[in-house]
């Protein structure tokens, strides 16, 4: 039950940032969750939106995209859900190649967004656990 997530390449700049934004919300397609990391000279902003075909053929016509399949699990807010998830991951051999997490609406819960090396399994190992993972449209559906 992957998401698509899009990675966008930016020139780290004054206004890069905001000027992706703009492509992106002048297309009519919503943010749902993002991650920015950066090095001296470029940075990588990845995101999950509400169309990701719309925001890929707009973002590609200026910058370099790739597309991505990630998951996104749902967990308790509270101290420790995270590790949890992690363990178990661990404990199945799956590398992590990087996560964000954020909140909702939805009382006591959070999510994290996974990038890891095999994703079929993750998914298999994660359902075993009964760690809840949504589908797209539940992602667009929890703010």
């Amino acid at each position: 039950m992957s998401v698509k997530q899009l990675s966008v390449f930016l020139d780290n700049k004054p206004g890069r940032l905001a000027d992706t934004m703009k492509l992106i919300s002048a297309a009519g397609v919503n943010i749902r969750a993002l991650s920015l990391a950066d090095t001296k000279d470029f940075g990588i902003l990845r995101v999950i939106v509400s169309d990701a075909v719309k925001a890929k053929a707009i973002l590609s016509e200026k910058l370099i995209v790739s597309e991505t399949d990630v998951i996104a699990a749902e967990m308790s807010d509270k101290a420790g859900a995270l590790s949890d998830i992690l363990d178990i991951l661990k404990d199945a051999d799956i590398n992590i190649e990087y996560l964000y997490a954020f909140t909702g609406s939805k009382a006591d819960s959070a999510y994290v967004v996974l990038r890891v090396d095999d994703v079929l399994h993750a998914e298999a190992v994660l359902a075993g656990e009964n760690i809840p993972m949504l589908s797209e449209e539940e992602l667009m559906g929890i703010f």
